[in-house]
């Protein structure tokens, strides 16, 4: 697809960037039909090859609607047509570009600026977002059935790891995860101490970037990135094997490090070393013993919700399926697997309406196989299944933490 810059792009980093990659859209169509709003409404502006155009218009004219705005929103960002594109279109990072070029042109009204504003700031800080928690969590009782599912109910974690092992990872504990579901990360510290494995947090490491920069916030996004990298620094330059997240969705982010910094000349290099070392706690997991964790199989049969963060943007569709029957698990058949499930971050709140849309037919997917539990790898996809799920749901580090 050819690009004629407007004269304020050209000769611009992200005008020649956003050109380049527009120029891999062969207007095939593939992208249709696995695009989870697409087929939700059937209207191209709100696929792939539909938002293209919209970024190429603006690209074309420096010009831009609260039209193309909306049906920027309206994307999950879930990637699923870059597994489907037979030309490499890297979608989500032109959609980044086009989302970011959107904002400096169309004002949004008060209450939804305020509104994204306030998630960027409340989701991005552990410890405003766990006061937050906490405060719901204590009225849950008194709330109607409808709110009370949007409020995780209060885990209980097991006893952490005593003992320091030689071995030694570095643990991304994320934003909203460390709060909500804080036995994600007990569960992933238990069954890798069993391997002779510890994952150490770094106080000071925080959101891993995501959060804000999917809504536009890009130098917010960055900061955090940095931050991130300066608190790891010490521990890198000291032998840490690897960077390791339980969420995949800040698992793409640290992995797109060291391109989203490549231009920053003092932290370029840092940034393509984190990404390197980064991993998600499924792909440690394939190269150790499973047989030293004595896990409990027995617990029925086990449905597995691959986030599209895992499988799309990770490229490891059958990562946590592959671990789970190494270890014994039996596992249903499920339908639709590479359809997002509509959590997709803050979309779930931003876009609620075809968020609960995606859920439905995603829960009834999984619920095909009429399994015992559902398995996810994502903290948004575990706490957004889990509020209208009539089966537990779980990220799947839990069921070998036993």
């Amino acid at each position: 697809m050819h690009v004629e810059l407007h004269p304020n792009f050209k000769h611009t980093p992200i005008g020649e960037r956003a050109a380049q990659l527009t120029s891999a859209c062969v207007h095939c169509g593939f992208c249709l039909a696995t695009c989870p709003t697409y087929l939700d409404n059937r209207d191209e502006r709100d696929s792939p090859r539909g938002r293209i155009y919209l970024i190429k218009q603006l690209l074309e004219t420096d010009q831009a609607s609260t039209a193309t705005q909306l049906h920027l929103d309206r994307c999950l960002t879930c990637r699923s047509c870059e597994t489907t594109c037979p030309s490499g279109m890297q979608y989500g990072k032109l959609l980044d570009i086009g989302r970011d070029l959107v904002e400096q042109r169309v004002p949004r009204r008060f209450g939804e600026k305020t509104t994204r504003r306030l998630l960027r700031y409340v989701l991005s800080s552990p410890r405003l977002f766990k006061g937050a928690l906490h405060i719901g969590q204590f009225l849950r009782p008194l709330m109607p059935a409808a709110l009370r599912a949007k409020v995780p109910a209060r885990q209980q974690v097991k006893k952490a790891p005593a003992a320091t092992r030689q071995r030694k990872m570095l643990l991304l504990e994320g934003c909203v995860q460390q709060a909500a579901t804080p036995a994600t990360n007990n569960a992933a510290r238990r069954v890798l101490d069993k391997l002779g494995i510890s994952l150490i947090a770094m106080p000071r490491a925080g959101c891993c970037g995501a959060l804000n920069y999917h809504l536009a916030a890009h130098a917010d996004g960055l900061d955090d990135i940095r931050r991130n990298i300066d608190a790891w620094w010490e521990s890198i330059e000291a032998g840490a094997e690897a960077i390791v997240s339980s969420a995949s969705g800040c698992g793409v982010m640290l992995a797109d490090y060291g391109h989203l910094l490549q231009h920053d000349s003092a932290y370029a290099a840092k940034a393509a070393r984190v990404s390197l070392l980064a991993m998600d706690i499924g792909q440690v997991l394939c190269s150790e013993n499973l047989g030293a964790l004595a896990v409990n199989t027995d617990i029925g049969a086990v449905a597995v919700q691959t986030p599209c963060s895992l499988q799309h943007g990770l490229q490891q569709p059958s990562l946590i399926t592959d671990i789970l029957t190494r270890a014994g698990f039996s596992l249903t058949k499920t339908q639709d697997e590479h359809l997002c499930c509509g959590s997709a971050g803050t979309y779930s709140i931003l876009q609620a309406d075809t968020s609960e849309r995606l859920r439905e037919k995603k829960i009834k997917a999984l619920s095909s196989g009429k399994p015992a539990v559902i398995a996810s790898g994502n903290v948004g996809c575990q706490l957004h299944l889990q509020a209208a799920a009539d089966i537990p749901v779980v990220h799947w580090i839990e069921l070998l933490d036993s």
